[in-house]
């Protein structure tokens, strides 16, 4: 292969000077979870650090990957890893085989065959979610338990830091601080962003400090090395300080004990097991738990009293005179027996002042007592055939007071799948619905209020951050929300930086906002910040070129390269491969491109290291000579082969020092090297209603690889634009583990299909310049008695609940199963909290919170009130993916069915005023059925209709990845007729009026050939326009005389200067506005081969192999009657 005119290229296969000998591999001291999957560690366990300056002052922290003083002798180098090894999970789950979950895993009584044409439903449930052994089992519909457990030798995954470096004062005075403000975005409530607060530090250090003069007998000790300060070249045993500390981790709600650890590589849909590949101590890091022991003079464990009624969630003090503020703090022993419930404070009658007036009369009173609800009204779902409401369904609201309705956070951020918590696990279990939720953490908001403060407020036992939800028991003192233990007010966290006064900590903007973003101090930090580093590995095949892609990518790439997130220090690289690798010097001061060719793909390695990712700005011009010779430059190639493997180990080696985000386009199967995969699709079973095979990866090459990454704070984000089968399910696993993302064009190019095309460059454009998060940690908190034992989405499980996200965007979702371990007697509301810890692009270390409160009720009708449909089939999308991976398809296809027929069924028997023969719903569920049918119908899960392996894949993919306003759109598309919009119920934004036209059901019968439909899909919108469609609207919306004229691949509406022209195009933008990823637009006439892909979506519909929504609820009925 030759390079183009201008740029030179050199062989870089030829010898490379002597490498040092593999060393065997050793196996630590400490066993982590089972002995298969024990990792194997390389003699040497590290990388210099050469592209970060040393900082210059010590960091209260431990570096990226701890040491523990066990593995001392083998791994006493350097800081960050080189390559290890991670064992294939295993992991061991019953075999439920063909017969139906028993009565402890909430349901019984027989399987509910399908019926069906073309076999609908076939089988029965089987295992699917990985849940932890110790957590009751919460929702079995689609999860199983292990059959066993394995206890963990690893005392602790976090390990605080030595308190002899620091002192920590006892006493603080009030603190003053000077504060400059910047303007924040209009309407903003919260009138400025706290830009610089030269805040002196108080000395406390929230997450590491230890106290030596704590002991107890029930305490774990830790010995193990801490260092001090950072080396610019890499981290050396004289870098670190040995420090033994008594060590007490006291998890609130989501966390297991350690000795029901199962220590094993997670899967996407992942246990709060332990599967680091090695020690590590993010978990101190965000903080799972304050590092002091549970002495008798330190805070004593809550324990119930005899009375069960609920207690007031906060109690108020008088108020206070002035001389208040100089009395002494009160200490730390002042611990309430009961969660809910002190018995000191109650001599205080006057409720203290603000929004914090919490008492039993705010939430989880039942409806029992008041007029019915309407979510709690019947519907026969067999005689109410229009049951979908004109207006697209919005969250429920919690039945709580309008002041904590005001305070709690947008469902878009942070849903629940019931609004209403059953106090028992064995209520939960009676209602035959799932718990869990649906997390949308760092997506983009317009108003957030942004908060600079060396003291970030923390409960000392959970860790969980100040938020409304706390409540004051006077003003030196708040009780955690979730723990239930009374705290310090900080001196610093008196004086309101909003107001300007001091003596009122509920007015902060802390306990006045339930989102919220801490500029975080360096205690947050395991390393300096990283700079935003991006590395684009490009496919040059003939496939690839031949197909038009390069052109697209580079061309986006100097339209945005000034808009990449990033500062001074932003650093990009270019890798190229075919049968060899390339690799691209851009190094300032050369007068051009260098390429460089390694074709040694068994073995790949870094030509010139240091010059192959360079800085943006100094090296831009460079950049952009290599962008606009690229598409060129392999134009005559005939190189089929794709050694994809080989370019990622190469990217995996370009990146570990700093971490970062890599980019890979791949058009084809990988044909060479490591990672090579074999077609395993059969065209013929596309159609199949019995197995569909392969939807598991075919090697787990790609997933320790992944490991690899997420071990060094890299994520490999995935474009796939094949024309044939491409063995997504095994490609996809280097993004699921590395908490990266994928994109997927099939039957991708630039002449035959320019949908495609246009749909590639919006997803660049969006994806190029949205924020982005480096090297960040999520965890998620739950009042005490809630436990979270599955997660759902792309990363990598550290610890029992501490997600690993290389890099984080505001376009990913998670979702969460949780069960009730203990009765929530003690407290009428239950709040989570989810934190998520990031470097921002400029170098920042951030930490996003959100806080979510909900009522606790007691009665099995206000559950049924407070159900989140929506949610709730989203949360059991996820479950029947893993459910479909684990086990098989028709498993998770009846397990769908079955979650309808137990969940009707139970509402049905509960109600003694229904007739038992007919199918009745609760308000809140009558499109529970719907979606499922939708579900059934989406392409991960149908049967029957053609569909291609990777085609499935990708829908799975994404049920796993997205948020769920955009999920619900995939599952259920909205349906508009489009041909009369009138201003009747518009509505005015921005000074355009916006036509708000009713939802029609996903029906042919609702269509009609005088029409034209608009079909919201989420990330693709349909205009079908029937044959005789109405010329005036063809005309003054479309541009064209009459239908005839109308062309075939219509994907832009033209701007006439017509009512009707004006209309539809603000109703697309106003549509388009409200998601972050423009859709592109398809007009499809009535006889268009492209109307296959409108109908599809038609899923109340009768198809050869799939009921229509009618016969589908004949069937549930017949299911609940037997």
């Amino acid at each position: 292969m030759s390079a183009p005119a201008g740029i030179p290229s050199h062989s870089a296969a030829a010898p490379r000077g002597p490498r040092a000998p593999a060393a065997p591999p050793t196996t630590p001291p400490c066993q982590n979870g089972p002995v298969q999957n024990q990792m194997q560690f390389p003699a040497r366990y590290g990388l210099n650090l050469e592209n970060y300056e040393a900082p210059s002052t010590h960091y209260p922290q431990v570096p990226h990957e701890a040491i523990p003083s066990q593995l001392d002798n083998q791994y006493v180098a350097d800081y960050h890893s080189a390559r290890y090894s991670i064992p294939a999970q295993h992991v061991m789950t019953s075999s439920l085989g063909p017969s139906r979950l028993n009565a402890q895993q909430l349901y019984s009584g027989a399987p509910h065959p399908v019926e069906s044409t073309g076999g609908f439903i076939q089988g029965a449930i089987s295992s699917a979610s990985h849940l932890h052994p110790s957590v009751p089992q919460s929702y079995s519909a689609l999860s199983s338990h292990y059959i066993s457990s394995t206890g963990s030798s690893v005392a602790s995954q976090g390990f605080p830091l030595s308190s002899g470096h620091y002192a920590v004062p006892t006493v603080s005075s009030a603190v003053h601080p000077n504060l400059s403000y910047s303007s924040m975005s209009v309407g903003s409530p919260y009138g400025q962003v706290f830009a610089s607060q030269n805040l002196p530090t108080v000395g406390q250090f929230e997450e590491n400090n230890a106290f030596p003069g704590q002991s107890t007998s029930a305490t774990r000790t830790l010995q193990q090395q801490v260092p001090l300060g950072y080396n610019s070249t890499s981290w050396s045993t004289s870098d670190f300080q040995s420090g033994q500390d008594n060590f007490s981790r006291n998890h609130t709600g989501s966390l297991a004990k350690a000795s029901n650890q199962i220590n094993t590589a997670i899967d996407s849909s992942s246990t709060t097991s332990s599967a680091s590949p090695v020690v590590n101590n993010f978990d101190a890091l965000e903080g799972g738990g304050y590092p002091e022991t549970n002495s008798v003079t330190s805070s004593p464990a809550p324990t119930p009293q005899t009375s069960r009624t609920p207690k007031p969630f906060g109690y108020g003090y008088p108020a206070l005179q002035p001389g208040y503020q100089n009395a002494a703090s009160p200490t730390s022993a002042m611990q309430p027996r009961n969660p809910g419930h002190h018995s000191e404070f109650q001599q205080y009658p006057q409720q203290y002042p603000g929004v914090n007036q919490l008492s039993s009369t705010l939430g989880g009173l039942s409806l029992q007592h008041s007029q019915q609800p309407e979510s709690l009204r019947p519907v026969n779902l067999i005689q109410d055939r229009n049951i979908l409401p004109v207006a697209p369904v919005l969250a429920p609201v919690p039945n709580l007071n309008s002041d904590l309705r005001k305070l709690n956070c947008s469902p878009d951020s942070f849903r629940c799948t019931l609004t209403n918590i059953p106090q028992t696990q064995a209520l939960l279990n009676k209602a035959k619905l799932p718990l869990g939720l649906l997390l949308h953490p760092f997506r983009d908001l317009t108003q957030l209020p942004v908060i600079t403060s060396s003291t970030i407020v923390r409960c000392r036992s959970c860790r969980t951050y100040i938020n409304p939800f706390v409540s004051f028991i006077d003003q030196r003192r708040w009780k955690c929300n979730l723990c239930y233990r009374v705290n310090d007010v900080p001196e610093e966290f008196m004086y309101n930086p909003l107001t300007r006064s001091y003596g009122e900590p509920h007015k902060r903007p802390e306990v006045q906002n339930s989102t919220v973003e801490f500029i975080a101090s360096s205690d947050y930090m395991l390393r300096p910040p990283q700079p935003a580093v991006y590395l684009f590995v490009l496919d040059v095949s003939h496939n690839a070129v031949e197909s038009g892609y390069l052109t697209v990518v580079c061309q986006s790439l100097l339209e945005n390269l000034e808009k990449m997130p990033g500062d001074s220090r932003t650093r990009i690289g270019f890798i190229t491969f075919d049968s060899t690798v390339q690799f691209y010097n851009l190094q300032e001061g050369l007068s051009q491109p260098q390429m460089l060719i390694v074709s040694d793909i068994d073995d790949v390695f870094l030509p010139t290291p240091d010059s192959l990712l360079v800085n943006l700005h100094e090296s831009k011009e460079l950049i952009k000579d290599l962008l606009t010779a690229l598409p060129n430059m392999f134009t005559n190639t005939r190189e089929t082969h794709s050694a994809l493997g080989p370019a990622l180990q190469a990217a995996f080696k370009l990146m570990s020092p700093t971490g970062g985000r890599v980019s890979v386009f791949q058009s084809q199967l990988p044909s060479l090297g490591a990672g090579l995969l074999h077609s395993r699709e059969d065209p013929n079973q596309r159609s199949s209603t019995k197995v569909v095979q392969h939807l598991g990866p075919a090697t787990d090459f790609y997933k320790k690889l992944a490991l690899d990454c997420s071990g060094q704070q890299t994520a490999v984000d995935l474009f796939l634009l094949s024309s044939q089968y491409s063995d997504l399910a095994s490609l996809a696993c280097i993004s699921k583990y590395s908490a990266g993302c994928i994109y997927y064009y099939p039957s991708f190019h630039h002449r035959h299909n320019p949908a495609q095309v246009e749909k590639l460059q919006k997803d660049l454009k969006r994806y190029l310049t949205r924020k982005i998060g480096f090297e960040a940690v999520m965890r998620i908190r739950c009042t005490k008695g809630l436990s979270i034992h599955t997660f759902h989405g792309n990363f990598f499980v550290r610890s029992t609940d501490l997600l690993s996200l290389a890099n984080v965007n505001p376009d990913a979702g998670f979702a969460v199963q949780m069960s009730i371990e203990e009765s929530l007697t003690d407290t009428s509301l239950v709040c989570f909290q989810t934190a998520l810890l990031y470097t921002s692009s400029k170098g920042e270390r951030r930490i996003r919170v959100h806080t979510l409160c909900l009522p606790v009720v007691t009665s099995l009708a206000d559950v049924y009130a407070g159900a989140d449909v929506q949610a709730a089939i989203c949360l059991l999308a996820n479950m029947a993916v893993d459910r479909s991976v684990s086990s098989s398809l028709s498993d998770a296809r009846d397990a769908l069915v079955n979650a309808v027929v137990d969940s009707l069924s139970a509402y049905i028997s509960t109600a003694s005023n229904l007739q038992q023969s007919t199918l009745i719903a609760p308000n809140s569920l009558k499109l529970f059925p719907l979606y499922v049918l939708a579900l059934l119908k989406q392409k991960a899960f149908r049967t029957g209709t053609s569909t291609r392996l990777d085609d499935r894949v990708y829908a799975m993919c994404q049920i796993k990845s997205q948020p769920l306003v955009h999920l619900m759109k995939m599952i259920h598309p909205n349906l508009y007729r489009i041909d009369r919009l009138t201003d009747e119920g518009a509505i005015h934004v921005n000074d355009t009026v916006v036509p708000q036209p009713p939802l029609q059901k996903l029906s042919a019968e609702k269509l009609t050939r005088e029409g034209a439909f608009l079909m919201d899909c989420g990330s693709i919108f349909y205009i079908w326009i029937g044959k005789s469609c109405d010329n005036s609207f063809i005309k003054d919306v479309l541009g064209f005389p009459n239908y005839a004229s109308v062309t075939q691949n219509m994907t832009q509406l033209p701007e006439l200067d017509t009512l009707s022209s004006e209309r539809t195009r603000s109703f697309i933008s106003w549509l388009r506005d409200s998601r972050p990823l423009s859709p592109v637009l398809q007009v499809i006439k009535d006889e268009s081969p492209a109307k296959t892909d409108f109908f599809q979506h038609l899923i109340e519909d009768r198809t050869e192999a799939a009921f229509s929504y009618y016969e589908f609820l004949l069937h549930i009925q017949q299911q609940i009657c037997k």
